[in-house]
């Protein structure tokens, strides 16, 4: 009975801690069109308002699950000493929080949408101002299969920056169901592109990637990132999150693989495959017409 006891207390911390942050949901974007007036730096708040609004969902989904399995263990207590009453309404709460959440998230994730189609058809508009070339930050790591790769030896080069997780179900989906990145690595092997894979997951080992790399035939290397160091200058946010590197050292595109819908648990193909394009566009001695669109993917799982 003691144990019942105590279980009803931690319940109503664990409601009264989480009812301050839950009911906040994700941070309200600032609405398009009010950031500034100037259009380039308008468009570059909106993406890292993008970012920022999908962490803060990623998070909320933690939180929330965390939660759950907090008061899953207290109903299963309550249960084992016979406290049926309790065990009751413990269960009714957590029906109600499971509904009062889906809603909060249904919300967050229609805000999400409507920011990224936003962001999105800024960038596809050729009479915008496009966001500041920045060059790329040169790196040296060692593959997971042995090789040292420094990007400074890809000079004059074409070089695609895949960021990837062999754990991640939007990395197993482009790799094991809808080959998206062979496939893509594949048809522009020929025409010079470099393709590399960058890991910054910190509980990555080798084995899982040399594991991953054989499975599904990756003609091109996996790179150790688990530091986060590479990670962290390049700003990738998630797996996959992909960069195409110019021949002039610049990072001519930067964001999601396809235009898949965003905000979705469940990885899913595009019918626009935009590192596909910005590649021959580039071949061809074009400007990518969209060098920016949000990532869309599992957060890296980098060390801080």
């Amino acid at each position: 009975m003691k144990r019942t006891i105590a279980s009803i207390g931690t319940v109503l911390v664990v409601l009264t801690l989480s009812s301050t942050t839950f009911g906040q949901g994700a941070e309200k974007p600032t609405p398009p069109g009010r950031e500034s007036p100037g259009v380039e730096r308008q468009g570059a708040q909106q993406a890292q308002q993008v970012q920022k609004l999908q962490q803060q969902i990623d998070e909320m989904k933690a939180a929330h699950q965390s939660l759950i399995d907090q008061l899953n263990a207290i109903r299963a207590t309550a249960a084992k000493e016979k406290a049926g009453q309790t065990a009751k309404q413990i269960e009714a709460l957590i029906s109600k929080r499971q509904t009062a959440f889906q809603e909060t998230l249904r919300q967050s994730e229609q805000e999400l949408q409507q920011l990224q189609r936003t962001v999105r058809n800024r960038v596809a508009r050729p009479d915008q101002t496009g966001p500041r070339v920045r060059q790329a930050p040169d790196f040296e790591l060692d593959s997971f299969d042995g090789r040292k790769v420094k990007l400074s030896d890809y000079k004059n080069q074409i070089v695609v920056l895949e960021w990837f997780n062999p754990e991640c179900p939007f990395s197993k989906f482009h790799h094991e169901t809808a080959k998206t990145m062979v496939e893509t690595a594949k048809k522009y092997r020929e025409k010079g592109v470099v393709w590399l894979a960058v890991n910054s997951a910190i509980k990555t080992t080798p084995e899982a990637n040399r594991d991953f790399a054989q499975k599904n035939k990756l003609p091109y290397p996996i790179l150790d990132d688990r530091s986060g160091d590479v990670a962290r200058k390049y700003g990738a946010r998630t797996t996959p999150h992909m960069f195409i590197i110019a021949k002039d050292g610049s990072i001519a595109y930067d964001g999601a693989i396809d235009d898949a819908t965003p905000g979705k648990d469940q990885p899913s193909a595009g019918k626009l495959n935009y590192v596909d394009k910005a590649l021959s566009e580039l071949i061809l001695g074009r400007k990518v017409s969209v060098p920016n669109t949000p990532p869309c993917g599992s957060p890296v799982k980098y060390g801080k």
